[in-house]
């Protein structure tokens, strides 16, 4: 183990430019198995990863597919894909399409068995391509769902891929150095779903142990520990189906209400002022109302109702004896409650507003103002109307604005973003006599 930067460098120095033997050479063959068909969150998560949709987005482009009876129906959690929807007809029906042709009659051949997972919906199988092809032109986004649910649905038919991992060892001084490589053997199902994988093959010379090999170059990197990532739609998505909140059809909506309420922003997902603030008041004030035991508790006795192994006045009555004292505790504390919560909500507008310190007085800050006269809207000075500074900038009239709390890349100054119907959002530098507005006009 390496303690230091000083033995770093001292190992470094010792091994430029030496010649090394290869101690060991370790070949390993694995299998992959293909995935498995896809439900509501798993086509949502993938179609985030792979294109940026939100999972909402997905929802809704997977509903317009199942209204023209191109896919089954979305909304399911299942993994399980029966016999009675003919795989083959399916499969046949698809070769019709130049694109699947080839990869639909070479299934065709075979057994078909889907690799299945263990989850399960009795309203529902997993989702499926019906067959039909589109008899209108679909949107690029429509075209790239029905083709990830086309290319999943055959790859789950598919044979077990193989791989190889190879991991070298090579002294070079009393220094051990590892390399390591990898290749595709047998594409499997691989070769039906190829074009939505990320396949990392390094590949490396034919090596023996035994053999000399020489180090034109030892790199010294620096890597400090990392905090955990934090959470995206995608990511959100799988968590809330782990332990219980939402439902499959709802979790697409519950995420979009967080980021159209202002509690969270960005793609990775930054708690805002007015998300933290309200879990502090309620979780002070009313705790269980935050609980993720509890909303999994009442989501599990509806699935109960809804695979009648409970009956939903026994659900009912539960579910108001659990929310009766905490709904009568929350009642006790309504006055201080809404207090603190109107004072939250007045604290995230007013920061939504804010758009970076005032370079000019440099006491204040540049806010999004309203003239009392015309009502325009502008960009000023905190300190506008108290008559210490009059910095001002324009602002289009139409549309929305929202600040972004960065600043240009080019003249250091605010950045805002402005949002118009029926035309994409832009970025706009405050700075009226930024080089970059030069540059374009």
């Amino acid at each position: 183990m390496i303690r230091n930067k000083k033995e770093t460098e001292e190992i470094s120095r010792e091994c430029e430019r030496c010649a090394g033997e290869i101690k060991k050479v370790n070949v390993r063959k694995f299998f992959r198995k293909p995935p498995f068909p896809f439900d509501l969150g798993s086509l949502q998560s993938t179609a985030y990863v792979l294109f940026g949709y939100t999972p909402k987005q997905t929802l809704n482009i997977a509903q317009r597919l199942y209204l023209e009876a191109l896919i089954s129906y979305p909304r399911t959690s299942s993994q399980k894909l029966p016999s009675t929807i003919n795989y083959a007809a399916i499969l046949t029906l698809l070769s019709k399409d130049l694109s699947y042709k080839d990869l639909a009659l070479e299934l065709l051949k075979k057994e078909l068995k889907p690799n299945e997972g263990q989850k399960k919906d009795p309203a529902h199988p997993a989702i499926y391509p019906t067959g039909n092809l589109p008899e209108r032109k679909l949107s690029r986004a429509e075209m790239t769902i029905f083709d990830l649910v086309v290319r999943r649905f055959m790859a789950v038919f598919g044979e077990k891929a193989v791989k190889e991992s190879i991991k070298v060892s090579i002294e070079v001084n009393r220094h051990l150095f590892n390399l390591r490589g990898g290749r595709v053997l047998k594409d499997g199902w691989m070769h039906f779903y190829k074009p939505y994988l990320r396949v990392d093959d390094v590949h490396l010379p034919h090596i023996k142990e035994g053999e000399r090999v020489r180090l034109k170059h030892v790199i010294v990197e620096s890597r400090f520990s990392t905090p955990p990532p934090r959470y995206n739609p995608s990511s959100l998505l799988k968590k809330m189906d782990q332990v219980g909140i939402g439902t499959k059809a709802t979790r697409a909506d519950i995420i979009e209400a967080l980021y159209d309420r202002g509690y969270i922003s960005e793609r990775e997902m930054t708690v805002n002022d007015l998300g933290f603030s309200i879990i502090e008041v309620l979780g002070e004030h009313c705790p269980s109302l935050v609980s993720v035991e509890l909303t999994m508790e009442l989501e599990e006795k509806m699935d109960q109702v809804q695979n009648n192994e409970k009956k939903v006045e026994i659900v009912l009555i539960e579910a108001v004896e659990k929310l009766m004292p905490v709904l009568e505790k929350f009642k006790e504390n309504e006055d201080e409650v809404g207090e603190s919560l109107s004072n939250a909500i007045k604290k995230a507008r007013m920061q939504d507003r804010v758009v970076g310190k005032c370079p000019n007085c440099g006491t204040g800050n540049l806010m999004i103002l309203y003239s009392r006269k015309t009502k325009k809207r502008f960009i000023g000075c905190s300190n506008y109307f108290k008559n210490l500074c009059e910095t001002s900038f324009p602002l289009p009239q139409r549309g929305s604005v929202k600040s972004l709390h960065k600043k240009c890349r080019i003249c250091g100054w605010p950045v805002v973003q402005i949002f118009m119907k029926g035309r994409k959002s832009w970025f706009l530098c405050i700075n009226s006599y930024c080089p970059l507005k030069e540059e374009r006009s």
